[in-house]
């Protein structure tokens, strides 16, 4: 009752509760227990890690943080105050069809789902995606290195141009200077089954990798990034301008996902922490 004060009036409250007024009068006055208190000043933790991530977290996460800041709670608290407050993370949207066009070169599809790596530019993942704006699309590419999950490379345009994928592998490139052979998954669209992209991986000693076509699965990793991203920061959006767009994905990518974003994969740490921590950090 006391919650919806502002909505309903509490007379009309009390006659459909078929609660008396003084009972409320007298509730409002009992001093909260040591328990109430002590969910009061957690909920509000809980509340800021919450707006922390966008509201991406959920209860586990969230309950990670919590641990990490030094508290004692269960998980199943946090779940219960988060389900009380209606803090809950974002629903994944629908993902939409993609036609697959017929492409000019295909490669053997080397990872055969194994979406792992036991160190840093083994293997790289990469995949376009597309972002609704009030110009036009803005599409995105981006290389994720499967150790960390790490996003190393990525471009945007507002065309799919094979510069598009090129520029976020070249950028992958600048980053991370590999010494040895690396393993560049796809799938098996245009911009990366074109004779510039062979030819280009085959300069840089990158070893390309496809799904078999038509098969989302043998692309997981860079399905599940765009999965996070949808969900956790475009939210169905129509963005007023590419400009927009392109400052909103930079600081999901650089600011929220490489350096914060908590990655089950990894033990809940974010991939920058994960690199930085492991013995190649």
């Amino acid at each position: 009752m006391q919650e919806h004060r502002q909505e309903f009036a509490l007379v009309s409250m009390c006659r459909i509760l078929k609660v008396e007024r003084s009972g409320y009068y007298a509730w409002l006055k009992r001093p909260s227990s040591a328990r109430a208190k002590e969910d009061a000043r957690l909920l509000e933790l809980i509340r800021g890690f919450w707006q922390d991530s966008g509201g991406a977290y959920g209860s586990p996460r969230i309950h990670h943080d919590l641990r990490e800041a030094g508290e004692r709670c269960g998980k199943h608290r946090v779940a219960r105050l988060m389900r009380a407050s209606h803090l809950r993370a974002l629903r994944r949207s629908r993902r939409p069809n993609y036609r697959a066009s017929k492409p000019a070169v295909t490669a053997p599809n080397q990872l055969q789902q194994q979406f792992s790596a036991t160190a840093p530019d083994q293997v790289w993942v990469t995949d376009i995606t597309y972002i609704r704006t009030h110009e036009g699309w803005l599409y995105l590419a981006v290389v994720i290195d499967l150790y960390s999950r790490m996003v190393v490379g990525w471009s945007m345009k507002p065309t799919l141009a094979r510069e598009l994928a090129l520029d976020a592998l070249l950028m992958a490139i600048w980053r991370r200077h590999p010494k040895q052979s690396v393993i560049v998954h796809s799938d098996q669209g245009v911009q990366y089954s074109s004779d510039d992209w062979g030819r280009f991986c085959k300069a840089h000693n990158l070893s390309v990798s496809m799904s078999r076509r038509g098969n989302c699965y043998d692309n997981a990793a860079a399905e599940s990034f765009f999965s996070s991203l949808k969900k956790e920061r475009v939210r169905n959006r129509t963005y007023n301008s590419r400009e927009d767009a392109r400052s909103d994905l930079f600081d999901y990518i650089e600011v929220f996902y490489n350096r914060s974003r908590r990655h089950s994969h990894i033990g809940n740490i974010s991939p920058y922490e994960y690199e930085r921590a492991s013995k190649y950090g």
